[in-house]
């Protein structure tokens, strides 16, 4: 919706290329696609998000759970605003119509899961995925903000992590969900009962780095604490190893949530385990070097069907290497 037209010219040449990882057939198959770029006419900008949603009901109606991504609602939101202008509508923020926020609510409440009418009753959902690009990254522009009140998952995209090829590029500290409490009882029950734990944790974690990188800059890492010197190797290890992704790599793609869960828990078990090994006189950069930290970073390369194995290998290795660190 109002971007450029060489982006979907690269989807349609580059869609039919891949592959469906469940069915072998080409991705194509299953896509629906919406295109009313820049150098269209604002009427069919304004109206192009509301037929991808009505299409997506359809689908869901069948049955079938739907992924609505919409690229951009900041374009959508602009083409309000010049069918607005020339209504000659009373403006409000930054000249966008006064019906902005309800609009915005209106598309987003189209989502959710549901229970399809009829006599084959089914659960089917649509999830709708809405990119916003605000111009200069003010996020602070009514678009933004609106959407902030509606949505309860928030992707906060990063240039500086895509300047650093980090895909992808979602700061982890800026994004939040709402769905924690709700999803919990889910992951406690078909994946790991300390889930919510190892999850705080890692965030704790992520968060105790960006703090000490403020210090780090001033007076370099070996200026550090002994114990904080850990806590960055472990960062580290939790943004290369488990949030980083190869989307060009088989295995790497896409994993099962058991297998998002046994990562998680073996590389905080690295954090754990050398802090205990640090305050029992463990040398820090042996800590730090440690040999199993290779294999824990080709982890997530590990195929599902031999990953238990080889985490259980990992952790009786990290347990043995943090030892012998402290002899």
């Amino acid at each position: 919706c109002g971007e450029r037209g060489n982006e979907m010219t690269e989807v349609l040449t580059e869609f039919p290329e891949l592959e469906d990882p469940k069915t072998g057939n080409p991705l194509m198959d299953r896509t629906v696609l919406i295109a009313n770029t820049s150098n269209m006419p604002v009427a069919a900008r304004e109206a192009c998000v509301y037929t991808g949603i009505t299409i997506a009901e359809y689908f869901r109606d069948m049955g079938y759970d739907v992924a609505l991504m919409a690229d951009s609602t900041s374009r959508w939101a602009e083409a309000m605003r010049e069918i607005s202008g020339r209504l000659e509508e009373m403006p409000g923020e930054e000249g966008y119509p006064a019906y902005l926020a309800s609009r915005l609510a209106q598309f987003y409440e189209r989502a959710g899961r549901v229970t399809t009418l009829g006599s084959h009753k089914a659960i089917a959902s649509v999830t709708v995925v809405g990119a916003v690009s605000p111009a200069g990254g003010d996020v602070s522009e009514p678009v933004t903000t609106n959407t902030l009140r509606i949505a309860k998952v928030y992707w906060a995209l990063d240039a500086s992590l895509a300047d650093r090829r980090h895909f992808p590029s979602i700061n982890w500290l800026n994004s939040y969900s709402l769905y924690v409490d709700s999803i919990t009882p889910w992951w406690n029950t078909e994946v790991g009962s300390d889930w919510r734990e190892l999850r705080n944790t890692a965030m704790a974690l992520l968060q105790k780095e960006a703090e000490l990188n403020e210090i780090v800059q001033l007076v370099g890492p070996d200026a550090l604490p002994e114990k904080d010197r850990v806590t960055l190797e472990a960062a580290r290890m939790l943004r290369e190893d488990f949030l980083q992704q190869n989307a060009f790599d088989d295995t790497d793609t896409y994993c099962s949530p058991k297998k998002q869960y046994n990562m998680l828990k073996t590389l905080l078990l690295y954090n754990t385990t050398a802090q205990e090994a640090l305050a029992d006189g463990a040398d820090v950069n042996k800590l730090v070097n440690l040999d199993v930290r290779v294999d824990l970073d080709r982890m997530k390369y590990v195929p599902e069907d031999e990953f238990d194995a080889k985490t259980e290998e990992l952790r009786n290795q990290i347990t043995k290497q943090c030892s012998e660190a402290g002899q």
